[in-house]
């Protein structure tokens, strides 16, 4: 939503912002409204609905990315018990997309294809997928609880992220309007999960609101957050590091969320994507080894 009008400030007035504002928010609740609409492209949607109903339920956002799939998979097999555990690709590239779904088909894992994303900035994007998934999934499918999460976040021991939700409606890493910006927080709509009795009957949005300085998922402040008292709520704590010493967090980050490792995407200088991507892959390959021969064992 955008502020209320009493909100603006006389150069905003003098440059129209409170007509374009509006019209902008139109435009992308148009382009929301048609996604939602759409068809999958791949994947027994029906069928997912019917696995989730009243099931613990968790589902990432799969990005052009096989590798990140694969390894979160398998943590969340090992350490996130009596969860149904859902890829919904938004992948941009045909060929990482085939790659996800043949991985998904080997391992059994449940896959949907999103229809094609009309967008271009990754929030946006993502907020239409999660939107979709919502719509399309888990309203319909009425899981117990439900869960959305990044591809590249991996719980590293066991843990239980729906926990919080046996006295309070959701629970996540809360985040702050963008400086400049006074009201208003959200859930991090890369860990939010979600008690789908206490949400229901709203009709949730996982939108941006940038006009109020919120990222992806602060469209529900209106609808949901704005309800609760913050400090009144447990919450999942995010702790930024650097991959090794003599470099800061901004040039080459990873987070601890709980015992969640997120690689935050491609954040930090480029020049050091490579040596992040080997730290990664020393912390998360070993324990995705023991997770698989753990299953095999089980198996």
């Amino acid at each position: 939503m955008p502020p209320r009008l009493v909100d603006y400030g006389m150069v905003d007035w003098l440059r129209l912002r409170p007509l374009l504002h509006r019209l902008k928010t139109r435009r992308y609740r148009a382009i929301d409204r048609s996604f939602r609409r759409q068809p999958a492209r791949a994947g027994d949607v029906a069928h997912l609905r019917n696995q989730i109903a009243g099931r613990r339920t968790l589902i990432t956002i799969g990005f052009n990315d096989a590798q990140t799939i694969s390894w979160q998979a398998s943590l969340v097999k090992r350490n996130v018990a009596d969860v149904i555990y859902i890829v919904a690709d938004n992948s941009a590239d045909e060929a990482a997309a085939s790659d996800i779904a043949a991985l998904a088909a080997r391992r059994h894992i449940p896959y949907v294809r999103l229809p094609q994303n009309p967008v271009s900035s990754p929030s946006r994007s993502h907020a239409l997928a999660l939107n979709w998934v919502w719509e399309n999934i888990v309203k319909p499918g009425e899981p117990d609880v439900f869960g959305f999460i990044d591809d590249d976040i991996y719980p590293t021991k066991p843990d239980n992220p729906f926990a919080a939700l046996s006295d309070q409606s959701f629970f996540g890493v809360v985040r702050s309007p963008a400086p400049g910006f006074a009201n208003g927080w959200f859930l991090w709509a890369g860990f939010c999960m979600f008690s789908f009795a206490r949400v229901k009957q709203i009709d949730l949005d996982f939108s941006q609101d940038w006009f109020c300085g919120l990222d992806t998922g602060g469209a529900n402040w209106d609808r949901l957050y704005s309800r609760f008292d913050r400090f009144s709520l447990r919450e999942q704590s995010l702790e930024s590091f650097p991959i090794r010493e003599g470099l800061t967090t901004v040039e080459a980050p990873l987070q601890w969320c709980g015992p969640w490792l997120h690689t935050i995407g491609h954040a930090g200088d480029p020049k050091y994507a490579q040596e992040k991507a080997d730290v990664l892959a020393r912390i998360i390959e070993p324990l995705v080894k023991e997770a698989e021969l753990a299953d095999r064992g089980a198996g």
